[in-house]
């Protein structure tokens, strides 16, 4: 299997396609499955729960539109040679952010992510472990998890989100390796980049009781969902209700009639 490298040797070409074959293949000429099933059923709501609460910030981020969101689909980074398969050189994050791209290509739903096609790595990688955490946390060279993420892709945040655990490790790239982050005092990631912290919630998403990996801004205070969003604000109008009900059967009890 090949590897997207770049020469430092200044007398060579340092383009992302140096020394890569003039026609190379895009998402429509790539396998996007492998044929595995999802391991759980709680993968697909943390993936909704992600993308539903980060996703006002990411419009605000990026008022064009142009980053998009990957879940479970393939991110190719390496060409490999018969007669291995083209998805060998892909690694499939449960969930992934990308910054400055556009959502869809030439009108069509993407099908995977091409490096070589879009030079842009994502931001965050997230991996939700069902296992033991093995895979995840795998450094073998053109292999591994953890390698491809810091080696070949080099996203600058890789989290591993263990739910039986309670528990999400973060990883920042820096000088090209991983370094293990600490928690903040609120026990959160910061993901500067983003403006926001990422930790653990305790609570019911979708009919299931789980500590979920959630995301909250840069002052703490929980990223909410749109249903919560909808929920707080009709709390909110009715507590101002309330309010005016009191106001008038105080002003009533003093022979005021209050004005509609």
């Amino acid at each position: 299997m090949s590897q997207i490298t770049t020469s430092v040797d200044p007398s060579t070409d340092l383009s992302p396609t140096a020394g890569l074959p003039a026609s190379l293949p895009d998402h429509t000429q790539l396998p996007d499955s492998d044929g595995n099933f999802v391991k759980n059923f709680q993968e697909p709501p943390e993936g909704d729960l992600l993308t539903d609460c980060i996703t006002p910030i990411l419009q605000q981020r990026h008022p064009d539109g142009q980053y998009c969101i990957g879940r479970d689909c393939g991110i190719y980074w390496g060409l490999t040679e018969p007669p291995e398969p083209p998805e060998k050189g892909a690694e499939a994050p449960d969930w992934f952010y990308v910054p400055d791209v556009p959502p869809t290509l030439n009108g069509e739903y993407r099908r995977s992510y091409v490096l070589w096609k879009e030079f842009v790595a994502p931001l965050i990688v997230l991996e939700f472990v069902s296992g033991d955490g093995t895979e995840e946390r795998d450094k073998t060279r053109y292999k591994g998890k953890f390698w491809v993420y810091e080696q070949a892709i080099r996203v600058p945040f890789y989290g591993i989100y263990e739910v039986k655990r309670s528990q999400v490790e973060v990883y920042q790239l820096v000088n090209g390796r991983y370094q293990l982050m600490p928690a903040n005092q609120r026990n959160h990631y910061p993901i500067e980049p983003l403006g926001v912290e990422l930790g653990i919630w305790q609570g019911q998403y979708q009919n299931m009781v789980f500590p979920w990996l959630r995301w909250w801004d840069a002052q703490g205070h929980l990223l909410l969902t749109a249903e919560e969003r909808l929920e707080q604000e009709q709390q909110r109008t009715e507590q101002e209700r309330q309010r005016a009900d009191r106001l008038a059967a105080q002003l009533r009890a003093l022979g005021v009639e209050p004005e509609v």
